[in-house]
């Protein structure tokens, strides 16, 4: 019997799940963790007929949580009738052994879960999620072997991921240069094996392919996962040392693969929320006044044309938590802070910089264009009508500028500073920009 499996470049389909099993009650509860907690649609099924009505008129499922006891139907044929609509599944049993998995091993399941076991329904909640997360990321096999190339990309397709191949490194460099979303690469211990024997076509071996990839790729944002099936000790820690997240042996089971592959999109994960708490300011989701500095020195290293240096502060913005409350004044926050994000250009430089206080570094722009900048900036931030306990509140910002020709940062933020300071002395709402190299001659 041939494998199944979706396409590996498929649209992605929507949140939805099917729920199939002859226990309701069982059904409800998981079914009810999966909408509370991930708020995904789900659909239920008690028999294969139902399941059948569900696939043929509710659209199109991305996952099938399925059990291998229903009363119209034997094990294979629920799966065969999943694997017909190309739905990867997941099999929720209670009875389960090796010889069900012999028969079934050329399906397109994910994995085989004991119904009764400890903590099933929170595993099962943690797999949905992961599967479901999955089809945001992309994924790059790297291999010479076509056959096996293929059959771990079809592994990846149906846990969700969207694709790439690469027959050598050469060609997954190039791949990576190019796709910001891949997150995970699987590199076939052959590509390492190569070095020792003659370098890729290009001149890239399998070690130095992953020294190059750590120079802009670092092991918080991307996954290098090798597997092989002739690897020593020595050559795994080599592999580990020299930037790999994590081996597999093979042969391998497909359960193993998805643990392997999983734990290590969810290291990716975790990584990415630690930062976002340590960079973001998590009122508005803007870089925090720490990560600002870093972000600006980025920006402004290397560069010798102008730069403006913008200081916001939102006008009485004391009265608003007085008047309205203060979930009232983070809501009138949370919309400045989009629409000055929105108002940015991609090199910009946004962030909170405290309390009701933001800031914007805007580069490559004149002293002119810094004005009208700004001033387009104020105007929609006045226009702005927030909805607050049945009242349409408005807010105005004043705005310090500071214009030069070079990039010192703490003098840019000092004088944007004391603008500001010029601007709300003048009464507020209002843009009061300068520019130094004018002021100094």
């Amino acid at each position: 019997m041939p494998p199944f499996g979706p396409p590996l470049a498929a649209e992605v389909p929507e949140g939805r799940v099917l729920l199939i099993g002859n226990s309701r009650s069982y059904a409800n509860m998981l079914a009810a963790e999966l909408r509370e907690r991930l708020g995904l649609e789900v659909v239920t099924a008690d028999s294969l007929a139902a399941a059948h009505d569900a696939m043929a008129t509710g659209g199109t499922f991305f996952l099938a949580l399925t059990g291998l006891v229903l009363p119209d139907a034997e094990p294979e044929q629920i799966i065969e009738a999943l694997a017909r609509k190309a739905v990867p599944m997941v099999v929720v049993t209670g009875v389960y052994d090796d010889s069900i998995r012999a028969r079934m091993v050329n399906f397109p399941i994910i994995d085989y879960v004991l119904k009764e076991a400890p903590g099933t329904i929170e595993y099962l909640t943690w797999l949905v999620r992961r599967l479901e997360r999955n089809r945001q990321i992309t994924a790059l096999v790297v291999d010479r072997s076509p056959g096996s190339r293929a059959h771990i990309a079809a592994l990846l397709a149906l846990y969700g991921f969207r694709v790439l191949q690469s027959a050598d490194a050469a060609g997954a460099l190039q791949v990576l240069d190019t796709d910001g979303a891949i997150r995970l690469v699987v590199l076939e211990h052959a590509v390492l094996d190569h070095a020792a024997q003659e370098q890729d076509d290009a001149g890239i071996d399998g070690i130095a392919f992953i020294q190059q990839v750590r120079l802009s790729h670092p092991r918080a944002m991307l996954s290098v996962i090798g597997v092989s099936s002739s690897a020593d000790a020595s050559q795994v820690a080599r592999f580990l040392k020299n930037g790999g997240n994590d081996f597999l042996n093979k042969p391998f089971s497909r359960e193993e693969f998805f643990c392997r592959i999983s734990q290590n999109i969810d290291n990716l994960e975790l990584i990415g929320t630690l930062q976002d708490l340590a960079t973001r300011d998590y009122l508005t989701g803007l870089p925090n006044r720490r990560h600002f500095f870093e972000l600006g020195y980025k920006a402004l290293r290397g560069r010798n044309g102008p730069v403006a240096m913008a200081m916001l502060d939102v006008d009485h913005f004391k009265h608003v938590n007085d008047t309205y409350g203060h979930d009232a004044g983070d809501q009138a926050l949370r919309a400045v802070a989009t629409a000055i994000a929105v108002h940015a250009r991609p090199q910009d430089v946004v962030a909170r910089f405290g309390g009701e206080e933001f800031c914007l570094l805007v580069p490559g722009v004149s002293l002119a264009g810094a004005e009208v900048f700004f001033e387009r900036l104020r105007e929609s931030i006045a226009s702005l009508q927030i909805n607050v306990k049945h009242h349409t509140l408005r807010v105005t910002i004043s705005i310090g500028v500071c214009h030069r020709s070079d990039g010192d940062l703490h003098a840019l933020i000092t004088e944007a500073d004391r603008l500001l300071y010029l601007a709300k002395a003048n009464g507020r709402n209002q843009v009061v920009c300068e520019s130094q190299d004018t002021a100094a001659a």
